[in-house]
């Protein structure tokens, strides 16, 4: 059984057979968590409307589509204060260091196998791997 949002887009349901064999949905449950703490936010804020904007950030090297997320929330936020709230994505940018030479360099995908100061091939990413909330707006 397929998903859909609002749009009429689809996406295979992630305990269905035809989800079973292509990659997993990782944005799913991340969204889940997305939603489950935004909504946290919003009662802890003690206003009664509506969750209007999360602010996300979501870091240049992972592995999150933005649409996705974006799909996911809109057919997991169905019938919940947050319906129809805005995800305003900000990308974080991704950073390098090498262990050779100690050099922090910008990176984006796909990673370049070499440091560029040193050429040194011992090096790790060290930022823009992030999915978080930024802040949440309630009305």
């Amino acid at each position: 059984t397929d998903i859909a949002d609002a749009g009429g887009r689809t996406a295979p349901h992630p305990r269905s057979s035809s989800a079973a064999t292509e990659s997993p949905m990782h944005e799913l449950p991340a969204t889940q968590t997305l939603l489950s703490t935004a909504l946290a936010a919003a009662e802890r804020s003690g206003l009664p409307g509506r969750v209007t904007a999360i602010d996300l950030v979501i870091g240049e090297m992972g592995t999150m589509v933005d649409d996705s997320v974006q799909f996911y929330f809109d057919v997991l936020s169905r019938g919940t204060r947050a319906e129809g709230a805005v995800l305003r994505v900000r990308r974080a940018p991704g950073e390098a260091t090498c262990f050779d030479c100690a050099a922090r360099y910008p990176v984006r995908p796909p990673l370049a196998p070499a440091c560029p100061v040193c050429g040194g091939t011992c090096v790790r990413v060290t930022g823009g791997q992030q999915f978080l909330i930024d802040s949440v707006e309630v009305e």
